[in-house]
């Protein structure tokens, strides 16, 4: 294992270096700028290249091309850059181009609060783009997570050959402490499939159902077509009725149906417990915490934290609507990732939400403990 003493945005870039990133496109934002700013440090010392484009379109997009040639790539942002980046998230997609993108949350909608904290981007990370779409969004909770959850978005990245969000929030991104990360030699690193057949027969969107495409990297001796329309085995546009009906349920399929290796959860004390809280990001260590308190008075209280957001991981979600009677939502915002607790719990669950851009306090949860 190793220690470091850091902040997770710069986590965040150092694990995108591990994972073999090669190239940052982006544009600074706060609370997000340490990530590019760490990039345009680290890249060139191992090869790679880092750009600040003129906006955040240019830099999501010049990404998603060094992305189609073959490069792991990544872009990083806070919510005004992911509202402008939502048209290209869903070529992306279209593409089966793998793209992390680190979103720092912080108050919205709007400019809102750039140097406070929020957790307001959770509803829109699920669905970002236009159309039907699915979109893989992971939520670190600690210092340590926000170097192994972007490792492992890269990960997945490469495996379903699609954007992966890592949905950071500002208390996490600037908090700057000891982190224990595994080391080097441990990380298990994914690099996407490649064809190396005869080059007259590659198609490399002939995929089976629920699987991604096999894209090769541009300038290698294999010929095909990109489009953000929908496109049949070779990449070329086609408005064939069942071509068309394929590709969407194959982009959905290669999601939906690979959920044991995109969900990963935390149950924190949830064995003995009588009350369950649910909260993610930095909110579950203020949650963390006020259960320890409520331990200490006798209350038996557990935590349920979701790491994988989306796809939500509806069999734990349904588990702990199931198990426990009293459950308490905690959010820093007013309410997003609670409509889908409830409607996989299938009830009405309590709640206590945030959204002045101030972290939530341990005897605040505390208190709503108490009160359940």
């Amino acid at each position: 294992m190793r220690e470091i003493i850091c902040n997770g945005n710069e986590l965040a870039a150092r694990a995108a270096i591990d994972a073999g990133c090669r190239f940052f496109g982006g544009y600074p934002i706060t609370p997000s700028s340490e990530i590019a700013h760490e990039m345009s440090v680290l890249l060139p010392k191992v090869g790679g290249k880092f750009i600040q484009m003129e906006d955040e379109i240019a830099g999501v997009l010049v990404a998603i091309g060094a992305a189609a040639s073959g490069l792991k790539a990544l872009t990083a942002t806070s919510g005004p850059g992911m509202s402008l980046k939502s048209e290209s998230f869903g070529l992306a997609f279209m593409y089966e181009t793998p793209l992390v993108c680190v979103d720092v949350m912080r108050g919205g909608p709007s400019t809102g609060l750039p140097t406070r904290v929020a957790q307001g981007d959770v509803s829109f990370a699920r669905n970002p783009t236009f159309g039907d779409v699915r979109f893989i969004a992971l939520c670190p909770g600690t210092l340590a997570e926000a170097y192994t959850e972007t490792i492992r978005a890269f990960n997945l990245a490469e495996r379903f050959m699609t954007p992966v969000i890592v949905l950071l929030d500002e208390t996490i991104g600037h908090m700057h402490s000891k982190a224990i990360l595994p080391d080097l030699d441990a990380l298990k690193i994914a690099n996407r499939k490649r064809y190396d057949g005869d080059r007259q027969s590659y198609k490399p969107y002939d995929a089976p159902p629920n699987e991604p495409a096999t894209l090769n990297p541009f300038f290698a001796g294999y010929r095909y077509h990109i489009t953000g329309l929908h496109h049949g085995a070779t990449g070329f546009p086609t408005e064939d009725a069942a071509l068309c009906q394929k590709l969407i349920e194959r982009l959905i399929g290669k999601i939906d149906n690979h959920q044991s290796e995109i969900e990963s959860v935390e149950n924190y004390l949830l064995d003995d417990a009588e009350i369950a809280v649910i909260a993610y990001g930095s909110a579950s260590l203020a949650a963390k915490e006020a259960i320890n308190m409520a331990r200490k008075e006798g209350i038996k209280a557990g935590m349920f934290r979701p790491i994988t957001l989306w796809p939500s991981p509806q069999s734990a979600i349904k588990r702990i609507g199931e198990k426990y009677e009293k459950a308490l939502i905690v959010e820093l915002n007013m309410g997003q990732y609670a409509l889908e607790i409830e409607r996989v719990a299938k009830r009405s669950i309590a709640s206590l939400n945030q959204a002045n851009g101030r972290a939530i306090e341990p005897s605040a949860i505390l208190k709503r403990i108490k009160e359940l």
